[in-house]
């Protein structure tokens, strides 16, 4: 903040016997956080109060304004009371600030040390702390700088404890957050959730919504015309307070926030987010591996698979078309040759057989790939006859599928098992060599055969070599848990069978809950008809061997009819 010039009128006035400036505001700050609570009375704003009143009193502060923090860490400036104060410094209105010691102003203590030394001097503001006898019109402190770094180190101490006991309590598996839109808190525990009779079937709701394709901007307009209560406005309603001016009005992140919440697979999920330090209450998202999951800790309101496919297909963006058409696998099918997503192009002057996807490299012939250009009506004929005949081929034998898909997959385990211990037995027996190298060429460099600049150079390269082999060694030793799920996934897919007993059409609920990808591979002319091959690959079991159809299918397009084989 830059000085300025008091705007106040500069006639004489009466002062005080400590020569105080009546004109100006004398501002007695009081601050109490939540961990100053322990402190008892001493610190409460009562007590705060009532000492710097009776100062001001005592030494001729009568023009006295009252500001109050209460319940504020004092790592963070951010605080209304001490903005408003800092409002009236910049304007040239306070000629005093006195507060109870330094550490009610603040326990950062670099921002206080730029305050008490920069700003307020730069103001003609005279700074007291009554029970530290800092008065900035008496001179230097020379133990103020020391009471600043030990405040500071009391905030940074109080921040560790507060840290293990979260710690503590999170990896106990208990809640670290109050319960989510659609649970609530159980009245015989309130570490346990219980459903929400009101919210949870709007929560399912939005999950089934988007597995049918739905993006959260239309769900939300969606509920909006049902009438449905926003979260604020059901927790106004269950608490009997007044609802919001739009009980109904739900926006686009309130359903993206709803969505992300592992919670609702019935899970505990704590440490979510964390802070780099103390003092930066900027919170950081976390990685799913330092977070701390425990499964089965309240009732699911929807299935782990779903909240699992859901995430998947959020990571498709599916925009409306202007002409306001969405394509049936837009997200899903993907270029054979690149990787890159198929486009679904349409526009309004289309029939429904000319919408078609063509590769996102294409570029109209000017991009790094060919077209793969294929019609929506093919893909879902094509889509459609996968699905019937893979349903039809399991349904005949559930359990000899079973059994056999289990067989083939043990088998290709047990293969991977062995060359992953090989590997993993190669990885171990280099670790040890190359621990034995850097003690011999340590050794030769002590006894002068090998000097130390080419010692420093060999030891970079092995212990880069040792880096490597260690995470090697930790990724073999964790396969056994990307394996475990193998029979989850059978059990899954036969569900989905069970739930879909006849499918005279294809639904984008029905796509998404089936089909993971579709890979489009580019259309072969060398024989003078166009053929084009289409892979499909089903969610939880990817590729099923149907004798039928083992091979990809393939579509041929005659004179412009097509055909499928």
């Amino acid at each position: 903040m830059e000085p300025c010039t008091t705007v106040l009128s500069a006639d004489p006035q009466k002062k005080g016997e400590d020569n105080v400036d009546q004109q100006k505001i004398t501002i007695l700050y009081c601050r109490l956080s939540n961990e100053d609570l322990v402190d008892g009375e001493s610190n409460s704003i009562a007590n705060q109060r009532s000492i710097l009143s009776s100062y001001a009193a005592s030494h001729g502060f009568t023009n006295t304004k009252v500001l109050v923090d209460d319940g504020y860490t004092g790592t963070n400036f951010n605080r209304p009371g001490v903005r408003e104060g800092l409002a009236l410094v910049e304007q040239g209105l306070v000629g005093t600030w006195i507060v109870k010691d330094m550490s009610r102003f603040g326990r950062d203590y670099l921002q206080v040390g730029r305050f008490t030394e920069i700003v307020f001097p730069s103001y003609d503001v005279r700074f007291i702390a009554v029970n530290d006898a800092v008065d900035s019109a008496k001179g230097d402190n020379d133990f103020t700088v020391i009471r600043n770094v030990f405040n500071d180190f009391y905030a940074k101490d109080t921040s560790k404890k507060v840290r293990a006991v979260m710690n503590a309590k999170g990896t106990s598996g208990k809640h670290l957050g109050g319960p989510p839109y659609g649970y609530r808190a159980d009245p015989q525990d309130k570490n346990h959730w219980i459903l929400d009779e009101d919210a949870a079937p709007i929560v399912k709701r939005i999950f089934d919504l988007t597995i049918a394709g739905v993006g959260p901007s239309r769900i939300a307009r969606i509920l909006e015309a049902d009438k449905v209560l926003t979260v604020k406005a059901l927790y106004a309603q269950q608490k009997g307070k007044p609802l919001p001016e739009r009980p109904c009005h739900w926006i686009e992140q309130s359903v993206v926030n709803i969505l992300e919440r592992m919670e609702y697979t019935g899970c505990t999920c704590n440490f979510k987010t964390y802070s780099k330090s103390y003092k930066l209450k900027k919170r950081i998202p976390n990685a799913l591996e330092d977070m701390f999951i425990l499964p089965d800790t309240q009732e699911a309101i929807v299935p782990k698979e779903q909240w699992d496919r859901v995430q998947e297909l959020r990571k498709h963006k599916r925009r409306m078309t202007k002409a306001e058409r969405q394509g049936l696998f837009s997200g899903l099918v993907v270029c054979a040759d690149c990787g890159s997503k198929l486009h679904f192009a349409t526009c309004k002057n289309f029939e429904g057989r000319q919408d078609h996807y063509v590769c996102a490299k294409y570029k109209s012939g000017r991009g790094t790939c060919s077209a793969h250009y294929i019609r929506e009506d093919v893909l879902r004929d094509v889509v459609l006859e996968r699905i019937r005949a893979v349903t039809d081929y399991i349904r005949a034998d559930v359990e000899g599928f079973q059994e056999e898909w289990l067989m083939c997959r043990r088998e290709e385990q047990e293969k991977s098992i062995r060359e992953d211990k090989r590997r993993l037995e190669k990885a171990k027996k280099r670790l040890a060599d190359i621990d034995k190298l850097i003690t011999r060429i340590y050794e030769d460099m002590v006894l002068g055969s090998l000097s130390q600049e080419r010692y420093l150079k060999m030891l970079e390269g092995y212990e880069a070599e040792q880096a490597a082999l260690n995470n090697e060694v930790i990724g073999l030793e964790d396969w056994v848990a990307t394996r475990e799920e193998m029979e989850d996934h059978v059990d899954q897919f036969l569900a989905l069978l069970e739930k879909y007993v006849d499918i005279p059409e294809l639904t984008p609920t029905i796509v998404n809950e089936f089909i993971k990808q579709v890979i489009v591979y580019a259309p072969d002319k060398s024989s003078g008809k166009r053929t084009q091959k289409v892979k499909i690959v089903f969610n939880f079991l990817e590729e099923v061997e149907v004798p039928e159809i083992s091979e990809p299918v393939i579509t041929k397009t005659t004179y412009g009819r097509r055909k499928t084989a």
